[in-house]
């Protein structure tokens, strides 16, 4: 009942870990994996090691956090010894990788590729160094080389994860269609936002600035799936806010055929995976849905 499909990849259910939270180790995505997840997705991973930002990296605001990590990781040849290690045994593993050139992002690809299921490009990191993250996200004709050189370098799906820190986010999504995604991910972290510390008179976080995730995003979120739902022919992964089955009923009914799921770990720990599952069939079973296809994207009234 619960198991849907992107881009010809099978989940046995909807939900999925997003990047950036116990994504780091093989033993933490195996243990969100048996927690009730269909699939993991590493932390965005590059080439070479970064160290990132120094703390404080995370700081907790109304609704959610504020979180300016740097996107520090041990480099792609470190990393494919966790991603060897996680079990793909009924589930999907997902790569997230970044880049600032065509040509690192077409490596990192033909890396790991053999290890995963499919590739997630970091394209909309808020906090990112400058010419990574948004900075492509955020330029069509950048999205455009990006997605493209890796579609031409991979042989498991692309997937192209959004901002939201765009005029118009539509135009970013037909541009990634238009270069050969084959599926989308829709939101990365708002902003950028910061919070400051009255007592010092200083900002919290010591990039200043960070993204913003948890509750406070999620109607900004189902927004733009809604929105890209209507303008493209591919599959959409909802990403922003999610905590409960009827976040995740709203993200398919706005035209998400799955969801990923982060700082509700923070504040549920790794049971709400199985909650949220469990709760989700219920509702299906009381209202009469047979399946996610058949959910997906009602919220459009059939237009």
């Amino acid at each position: 009942m619960l198991e849907t499909d992107v881009c010809g990849v099978r989940f046995r259910n909807p939900l999925m870990l997003a990047a950036g939270i116990m994504g780091s180790t093989a033993s933490s995505m195996n243990w969100i994996l048996k927690s009730g997840a269909a699939g993991v997705i590493s932390k965005s991973f590059s080439l070479k090691p970064h160290p990132g930002y120094k703390n404080p990296t995370t700081v907790g605001v109304d609704g959610g956090i504020i979180n300016a990590i740097g996107l520090s990781n041990p480099g792609v040849e470190n990393f494919k010894e966790e991603l060897k290690q996680i079990n793909r045994d009924n589930n999907v593993v997902i790569a997230s990788i970044y880049g600032a050139t065509p040509d690192e992002f077409s490596t990192l690809v033909g890396e790991v590729q053999e290890y995963v299921d499919m590739i997630e490009l970091n394209i909309s990191c808020p906090h990112a160094m400058e010419g990574y993250g948004a900075s492509i996200g955020q330029d069509c004709n950048l999205s455009h080389t990006i997605v493209s050189a890796s579609k031409d370098a991979s042989d498991v799906p692309i997937i192209a994860k959004l901002t939201p820190n765009v005029t118009d986010i539509v135009e970013i999504a037909k541009t990634c269609e238009d270069a050969g995604a084959d599926a989308l991910s829709l939101i990365n972290t708002l902003g950028p936002g910061m919070k400051i510390n009255i007592d010092v008179a200083r900002p919290v976080l010591f990039n200043k600035f960070g993204g913003m995730s948890g509750k406070a995003i999620k109607p900004i979120a189902i927004s733009n799936v809604y929105s890209v739902y209507e303008a493209v022919d591919l599959p959409i992964i909802g990403v922003g806010g999610v905590y409960t089955f009827e976040d995740v009923v709203e993200f398919i009914f706005a035209g998400a055929r799955a969801v990923q799921i982060g700082t509700a770990i923070m504040d549920e720990g790794v049971e709400v995976f199985g909650k949220i599952n469990a709760d989700l069939e219920t509702f299906m079973k009381q209202k009469g849905y047979s399946s996610i296809d058949e959910m997906v994207g009602l919220a459009h009234g059939g237009e």
